[in-house]
Order: C-alpha cells, then structure tokens, then sequence
C-alpha cells in the first residue's frame, strides 16, 4: 500500500463562476504576492479545506466547536521562528511529536479508539490496539491520509507505539515504509500559510534556495504562547481561563494539556517560556512534568510515581528557592476534574488512547 505525498490538491479552484475568474476561497486578490497559499500560484487550499466537512454535523459529533487550528500546527508554531520562517536545524524530536499529535487529534475527534477488549489492560497503555470508529473525513489533508492508511489495516490493527513508529518511519521494515506520513512539517506550514498564519518566502542558504514561512499572523501565535504560560504558571489548582481556547471549543481543556506536553516532546515548550524568569521557567517545567505524569497513566490521575528525575530536581530546586505555589498531584487536581467532564465515561477508549499516546 502506497501513501498519498499529501502534495496533490485535495480540490481545485472553481472557475465556471459567472465572473469567468478563478473563486478564491479566502477572500484574497488574485495577484501571486497576496494569495492565501501555498508554494503554488493560485491561492487554493492545498493542506486544509474546511469546505470538506460539515460543521454542524462535526461540532454535533465531537460535543464542541472544532478549533480553527490543530495540536500539530500550534507545536510546529511554537517551533517556528517568527521572522526567519524555519525550525531549528538541531530540532530532531519534532516530526517524531507531531506523528503523536497526529494520533491525539484524531481520537479527540472520534475518529480512532483502542480497540474494547476486557484484557487489554493486561498490555502497557502504548502497547493496546487501535481501531477507526469513524472514517469520515476531517477536513485536514494530513489527518485524513492517517485516518485512510488506519482505516484499510482494519483487519491486522497495530498497537498506538507501532503507529508512531510506522507514521514516523521508524521501522526497519521495508514492507511497511508506505505507512509513513511524508513531509509532515512541510505541509502543516502550507496549511497554515492557507490559513492565513504563516506566508511563503524564499530564503538563500549558501548554495540553494529554500522555502521559508514566516508568521504573519503574529497575534494567533501570541495567544497560543499565552495560552501555554497560562497553563504552566499559575498558582492555583483552578484552570485559569486564559489557558484556554475559546468559549464552546470541542475538548478544551484536554487539548491545552496535550499542546503543553506535544511541545515538551518536540523540545519547543522553552521557546514559548523565553519571556519568563529563570525560577519561573523551572517551575514551568516543573508543572508540565507533573501534568505528563498525571495525564500519561490510565485512569487519568491514577500515576503513584514521583515523576521524571528531572521533575524531581526542579522541584527540589523550586523548594529551595522558597516557592510557596502548590506542587504535585495538588496543583493538577482542576485539570483532571476538568477533562474527566470532557470525557464520554470513566471508559472513554479515545482518551484512554491519548494517555497512550502520552506515555510513548
């Protein structure tokens, strides 16, 4: 079985309309220099076209209003430098992440579960079976070539960590090297830049040119840091709004932890903490240990450890700094309140998934 490149357009602009000029979906003029898109002239959406999905039959199906971005566009904002437009050549955990957050966003739209079996339990969580609950498209070129490839193994299902490892390439299969997602950074960027965030120049670096994306739309990356430092800062075991996405957004409150801890694996979380303190930065951290700890075990909060060992030290460090904040399962009790709400049951198998996901 052979993967869609995933550079192909999903659909192309119509002409037929009575102006006898191309329709662009997002509003802009026609000329190249302000289109939506792409690398491609045109403007036509190559990585994400909301026109495939019902809304409303979505938001009734997943219990909220889909978020305008996904987990994987926001960690790959929070690794992308603002002006230059690329990753950090030295960044080799981020693609192995986003095949995580691929697997995370599709369980949040009940897309994919563990398979319901009674011994399942018997198996680590990264090591229990998944299935597709629903193949409907979702509207994300890169979500749906997962949910597709997912979908037609139905009849020999792979474990949540064999997943990561064939969607990443991780194998040394050769049979099963078409499972593999290719140029996942690259097409989340395009679909950001269709989406208005990011927009498309061209860089020299010494003897080639290469496509770079630079933010534009500076304010969504802001409230996405915003959103992270209000997660990881604050004082109080209630979660503050500001840690947020909006009002009626499907899932909230689980996809504010999963953006925390995606980014904590991509090694992109401290460029989203660089305006803070030294002592504030460890304490940071720190939190997001105890989050990944509470969030990566089944039941959620269920986790009797003390978390990583450099979880252990910032905490010591942060008790001889004289912190008086609270710490431990003290300061994520709002958390699991709040997602156990955002649950379908104390057997959600597609959160039961993303804790999966997590403790890979």
């Amino acid at each position: 079985m052979s993967a869609n490149t995933g550079l192909s357009r999903r659909r192309v602009a119509n002409t037929d309309d009575t102006s006898g000029s191309p329709r662009h979906t997002n509003g802009s003029p026609s000329n190249g220099a302000s289109h939506a898109g792409s690398a491609f002239e045109g403007g036509n959406k190559i990585a994400c076209d909301p026109r495939d999905l019902d809304q409303d039959q979505e938001e009734t199906r997943t219990g909220g209003k889909i978020p305008r971005l996904t987990i994987m566009e926001e960690v790959l904002l929070l690794g992308l430098k603002d002006k230059h437009g690329y990753l950090s050549f030295w960044n080799d955990s981020i693609s192995y992440a986003l095949r995580g957050c691929i697997l995370v966003e599709l369980a949040l739209r009940r897309r994919i579960a563990l398979v319901k079996d009674t011994h399942r339990r018997r198996n680590p969580l990264a090591d229990r079976l998944v299935e597709v609950i629903d193949d409907k498209q979702t509207g994300e070129t890169i979500l749906d070539e997962a949910l597709k490839i997912m979908k037609a193994q139905e009849t020999d299902r792979f474990t949540i960590s064999a997943w990561i490892d064939l969607l990443s390439g991780e194998t040394w299969n050769v049979m099963k090297i078409g499972y593999q997602l290719k140029q996942v950074r690259e097409r989340l960027a395009k679909g950001l830049v269709d989406k208005g965030i990011l927009r498309t120049e061209k860089r020299n670096f010494l003897l080639f040119d290469m496509a770079t994306h630079p933010v534009a739309d500076v304010r969504t990356k802001d409230g996405i840091v915003t959103r992270v430092v209000s997660l990881l800062t604050t004082n109080t075991s209630t979660v503050p709004p500001s840690a947020l996405d909006k009002e009626g957004t499907q899932c909230r409150v689980a996809r504010a932890i999963c953006l925390v801890c995606a980014a904590y694996a991509a090694s992109v979380l401290d460029n989203a903490l660089g305006r803070l303190t030294y002592e504030d930065r460890e304490a940071a951290f720190q939190r997001c240990d105890e989050i990944l700890a509470e969030f990566s075990c089944w039941p959620f909060g269920s986790n009797s450890g003390q978390g990583s060992s450099s979880g252990r030290r910032r905490e010591a460090l942060r008790i001889g700094m004289g912190s008086s904040a609270p710490s431990g399962r003290e300061s994520i009790l709002g958390l699991l309140q709040e997602v156990k709400r955002e649950m379908a049951g104390e057997e959600d198998l597609g959160f039961e998934l993303i804790a999966g996901v997590l403790e890979h």
